[in-house]
């Protein structure tokens, strides 16, 4: 069986948001039209506490974009962002929220950022989105969201790694693209590891 997996399709991350990508609005849509084509929909968001260590505002002296070392693991700050219980951390408006079967929270520990929707960073802990597939028979992974470089990159290679036959949706991409080629370096990375890259719908 095969689901697709919506990645952060969240306020925060569309432009007028706090760590807004450019044009993340444009994967609303394609989400909508796509989702009537699964029969399981499962969609990931960021939930942060409000002292996430990966905010630059945690960090004196620090800021945005700079990279430091936490608890043993190169991380880059970001501005406050998709703060549990705040509008940023709520699904893009338009969204068919009524078809997303289950939605995984990751982010939820302070001491440690999580990019992928399977594990946190260090790969200390679990999400439970692999559980919840397993249980449900799924092999075959359509992933789409944002953002290309980051969550979306990093989900896709714990899902393959996971031994998920694992698609990337580029149509239902956009990036952060910090520095330019981190997208085009994200989809090398991801083919390289066995992610099938779909570039049109």
């Amino acid at each position: 069986m095969r689901a697709l997996l919506l990645v952060d399709i969240q306020n925060d991350f569309l432009p007028g948001g706090a760590l807004p990508v450019p044009q993340g609005d444009a994967v609303v849509p394609v989400a909508n039209r796509l989702v009537a084509d699964y029969s399981i929909v499962v969609a990931t968001k960021d939930w942060h506490p409000p002292n996430h260590k990966s905010f630059a505002s945690q960090h004196p002296g620090h800021k945005v974009g700079d990279v430091i070392d936490l608890d043993g693991i190169p991380q880059r700050l970001w501005p406050d962002h998709c703060v549990q219980h705040t509008w940023g951390a709520e699904f893009a408006p338009g969204l068919a929220t009524e078809r997303i079967d289950h939605v995984v929270y990751k982010g939820t520990d302070p001491n440690v950022d999580s990019y992928s929707g399977f594990f946190d960073n260090a790969r200390r802990r679990a999400t439970g989105l692999e559980a919840w597939l397993r249980e449900r028979k799924i092999e075959m992974l359509d992933i789409m969201g944002l953002a290309t470089d980051y969550c979306v990159q990093f989900t896709a290679l714990d899902a393959v790694d996971l031994g998920f036959a694992t698609r990337v949706l580029l149509e239902g991409c956009r990036g952060v693209e910090l520095q330019p080629g981190d997208c085009a370096a994200a989809i090398d990375r991801m083919q390289a590891a066995g992610v099938v890259v779909v570039s049109t719908g």
